[in-house]
């Protein structure tokens, strides 16, 4: 791994060019650097591709990366020096700064002059240095690479072998792939196998490969370990020879120097008339498939090719053929403790675990959290381990991962994901091991982070926020990260990373000084390290001094039981490009916070701080201020300076979910319309003529906005008519009785995809019927009297519905529409005693939550149409409508296909939950 060198080099350029007054007397040098961090990019680029194994490779890349990194030093050291003489605003004052700084300005130019010339020299020594001593740069490492290959084909293809006894949970998922394999169907048919390294997909496939009744089914078959690096020819060679031999046929002779095309005649030519089943194992890229797919004819025969890829883009790729898709699934406790015990304890009597070791093992088994190739090597590990040995290797997982010969297979297999990630992703999967393990990393976070800390390459024609979620998706596709949340379009909320993937990015992270983990538990003195991750009980945040080379410092509060306000942070962190507090005990910013003139991105979510200081403006080039949930009331009128801010969150949650205020926006001055690049801006208390002036914020994407009056109906309909590229809308009136007027509103953005109207609403909104792209719709404390669902019954992409007493009706009836609706929530509906579902509506429908509906005696008319019906939640409601649903009730056959049926209510104690299915 290496800096993001293209940062820099952009960086280098724009000094160039916008600072050419203030850099004379080392222009030369600047340039120079630039030329040698082109240089330093396409080595490193180069050796990412090639993975230098050996010692004298390695020490070549370190020495390399180090002097990107002091070279990143001295210039933001220089820009920290033009910010200062910037800080300086008026004529005079700059004239009269620049007068009597003369002689200091002229040492610090010599200075700087003095380390780039120092470094340019040491640069340049680093290949003489390496041939005095003799030390190979990447020479031999494509034969360090075709030995790794051939390891990985030697794994993969040694799952042909694996007895049964070595296998657990693995029937089911096998019948699901012989079904597929013998269900009649003659259309060439393309089966799919999708995990994360080490899952369990080439097992799984090798045992159904070789199952009898499969074998009986197909005239041939054959089974190609494709690998990151494939010959094609050779592939197709090994078809032939593989066709010929499973039919005890001569293999023919001049095989070896027939031609691409005449490999290709021989292998049509001898599956036309035939049932073949092919697996592909291990494929890395599309291109491998169009390749074979024109040797493997589609003969209206019923052949099936099996695919097993770690990439969901791959395996979702049908190339126009009729496919299935298995998503392999971790193995569950059971199994997974099964397959540990079988392995860990093979020494010891009925392989039963000694019971001093339980609680131990039974942690080491989650730990790998299901990945059958993990259980096993971990298992047989520990099988050689005496008892006391074990509280060893469960506290130095991390080293044994990386240096134990019996785990070199999970280790090899997991970064064979990683090594294969183009550059710009390798940065931004090893930034999520600063997460604390099992924690959700939220999607808009993420890549928040990502953009702060210049990871994300431009591309014409998109945001950053977009190039960036490109690249969280490839992670996904990639099975490198989990998505554990959704929204109601099936886009990821929240991931997490599987935690021995976790310990050998961090393993990665600390060799390459690219970020490292802090528990918290003492004092850390002089960080290495570019990134820091600390984690803490109670919000003690407890760092020395030698700060000064951070460029992330983040901070996880584990226990918010035992927080204590501390109004201190360390110091020295003058250079930070990422200051992330959420929800940290800190109830007053440090002074020195306005001196961070690198920062991009401030988190100060969920901190007990009432207020930001107006030299809040000084932080230029911040991109991202959240204060979401912090007691921010209002924002200082500094705000306006920043100029670069991309993302501003700002609202506050209340105790009363349910009730008409359960959000509070801020206090803002009319003079933040001045920030051009702001996408998000929620949520905002509309004061004076603010509301007005935001509709000169067209760039805006999500907009959340409270305090709203009847009185601003013309001016705020004008403004959110402006936003184009909106894709959010949150209104809020500003008492339970002002009525929510929004009528003008004739053509709303078309990229609207959520809307949250809150107050009083007179009629539905005719400019609903618009909303092709709406995926979430919610409606709190509207009391509409109007029949609503003829206005939403249409909208192609709808799917989640709330209404939180919204409908002030009698009867809701769906009959017709509502397509992909997944979520339907009716809360406080106080006059609602019937709703119908028509048979065919609400097809999709997964998850069905009444809560509050007195008057509602009986299930909902129709209710057993729907068949995707997941979760049926019921909450204050009353008798009559539980009991309806319990053996022997009016609607018990109604609910019997819903597979979880829950009741929550009220105790001393709290709420509670009751299943009733």
């Amino acid at each position: 791994m290496a800096l993001p060198t293209d940062f820099l080099i952009g960086k280098i350029v724009t000094i160039l060019e916008n600072e050419a007054s203030s850099i004379a007397g080392v222009r030369d040098e600047i340039d120079d650097i630039k030329q040698e961090l082109v240089s330093m990019k396409a080595f490193l680029n180069d050796f990412e591709g090639k993975k230098a194994l050996t010692e004298g490779g390695e020490m070549w890349v370190a020495s390399v990366r180090g002097m990107a990194y002091d070279v990143e030093d001295i210039i933001d050291e220089f820009m920290y020096h033009m910010y200062e003489q910037g800080c300086h605003k008026d004529r005079f004052s700059r004239w009269l700064h620049h007068t009597i700084r003369i002689p200091q300005n002229v040492w610090f130019r010599r200075q700087m002059s003095k380390k780039l010339g120092k470094i340019l020299r040491m640069i340049k020594a680093i290949p003489e240095r390496n041939q005095r001593y003799g030390v190979g740069g990447l020479e031999g490492t494509s034969s360090t690479c075709d030995d790794v290959g051939k390891w990985m084909r030697n794994q993969a293809e040694s799952s042909l072998f694996i007895k049964d006894d070595e296998l657990v949970g693995i029937e089911r998922k096998k019948q699901l792939l012989i079904n597929w394999l013998m269900n009649g169907e003659q259309q060439q048919t393309l089966i799919s196998v999708v995990g994360m390294g080490g899952s369990g997909k080439t097992t799984l496939v090798a045992k159904t490969f070789n199952d009898e009744r499969v074998k009986r089914r197909f005239h041939c078959c054959a089974w190609l370990t494709v690998s990151q690096t494939y010959v094609t020819d050779d592939l197709l060679r090994s078809l032939i020879k593989q066709f010929h031999e499973a039919r005890m046929e001569k293999v023919p002779a001049d095989m070896n120097s027939m031609t691409y095309r005449e490999l290709l005649q021989v292998l049509v030519n001898y599956l036309e008339s035939k049932r073949y089943m092919v697996v592909l194992d291990d494929v890395w890229d599309i291109k491998l498939w169009k390749e074979m797919r024109i040797a493997l004819p589609n003969t209206q025969f019923g052949s099936r090719i099996m695919l097993t890829t770690r990439r969901e883009d791959i395996a979702s790729y049908s190339f126009g053929l009729q496919s299935h898709i298995h998503h392999i699934q971790p193995l569950g406790k059971n199994d997974a403790w099964e397959l540990f015990r079988r392995k860990a304890f093979s020494p010891y009597q009925n392989k039963c675990c000694p019971p001093d070791l339980q609680s131990l093992a039974e942690e080491l088994v989650d730990k790998c959290e299901g990945l059958p190739l993990a259980v096993m090597a971990l298992g047989g590990l520990m099988s050689s381990k005496k008892s006391l040995e074990w509280i060893k290797v469960y506290n130095s997982l991390n080293w044994h991962l990386t240096n134990h010969p019996l785990l070199e297979p999970v280790k090899s297999i997991l970064l064979f994901s990683f090594d294969d990630l183009p550059y710009p992703l390798k940065h931004c999967f090893l930034y999520c091991s600063l997460f604390p393990e099992d924690y959700l990393i939220r999607r808009k976070r993420l890549i928040r982070l990502w953009i702060a800390e210049g990871f994300v390459q431009d591309e014409k024609g998109a945001t950053p926020e977009e190039v960036a979620e490109s690249y969280l998706m490839q992670l996904i596709f990639r099975s490198m990260l989990h998505v554990v949340l959704r929204n109601e379009s099936g886009r990821p909320k929240a991931c997490k990373m599987h935690d021995l993937m976790r310990e050998l990015a961090l393993s990665t992270s600390e060799k390459e000084k690219f970020g490292a983990v802090h528990d918290g538990k003492e004092v850390m003195d002089e960080v290495q390290v570019r990134r820091l991750s600390t984690q803490t009980t109670g919000g003690e945040i407890k760092l020395g001094t030698g700060m000064a080379q951070l460029r992330s410092f983040l901070v996880f509060v584990t226990d918010m039981s035992s927080s204590s306000s501390s109004n201190t942070l360390p110091s020295g962190f003058i250079l930070l490009r990422v200051l992330d507090l959420q929800y940290v005990p800190i109830d007053v910013l440090p002074k020195d916070l306005a001196y961070l003139f690198n920062l991009r991105y401030l988190n100060l979510r969920g901190t007990p701080i009432k207020k930001l200081p107006e030299s809040i403006g000084q932080l230029r080039n911040l991109q991202t201020l959240d204060i979401m949930n912090s007691k921010i009331e209002a924002l200082p009128s500094g705000i306006a300076k920043l100029q670069n801010l991309r993302h501003l969150i700002m609202y506050r949650y209340t105790q009363e979910p349910n009730g008409f205020r359960y959000v509070n926006g801020t206090r803002a001055p009319p003079n933040i319309c001045m920030l051009k690049k702001l996408q998000v801006l929620t949520c905002v208390e509309l004061e004076g003529n603010i509301v007005r002036l935001v509709g000169n914020m067209t760039q805006l994407r999500r907009i959340g906005i409270t305090n709203v009056k009847e009185r601003d109906e013309m001016d705020l309909c004008a403004s959110i008519q402006k936003m184009k590229q909106l894709h959010y809308l949150f209104l809020m009136t500003s008492d339970v009785e002002e009525v929510l007027q929004t009528n003008k509103i004739c053509s709303p953005p078309l990229h609207l995809r959520m809307v949250i109207l809150v107050g009083k609403l007179e009629n539905v909104p005719r400019w609903f019927f618009s909303l092709q792209n709406l995926t979430y719709l919610y409606l709190h404390w509207s009391r509409i009297e109007e029949d609503l669902l003829p206005y939403i019954e249409a909208l192609p992409n709808l799917g989640n519905l709330s209404l939180l007493n919204a409908y002030a009706g009698r009867e809701l009836c769906f009959s017709r529409g509502f397509v992909k609706l997944t979520r339907l929530h009716l809360c406080t509906c106080p006059l609602l005693n019937k709703i119908t579902i028509e048979n065919g509506v609400m097809s999709n429908l997964q998850s069905l939550w009444l809560d509050n509906c007195p008057q509602l005696n009986t299930m909902p008319q129709g209710l057993q149409y729907l068949a995707e019906l997941k979760v049926l939640a019921l909450e204050h409601v009353s008798m009559e409508l539980k009991d309806s649903i319990r053996e022997g009730g009016v609607d018990c056959e109604k609910v019997q296909h819903i597979p979880e049926i829950y009741h929550f209510y009220e105790t001393s104690l709290g709420m509670c939950r009751e299943s009733l299915s």
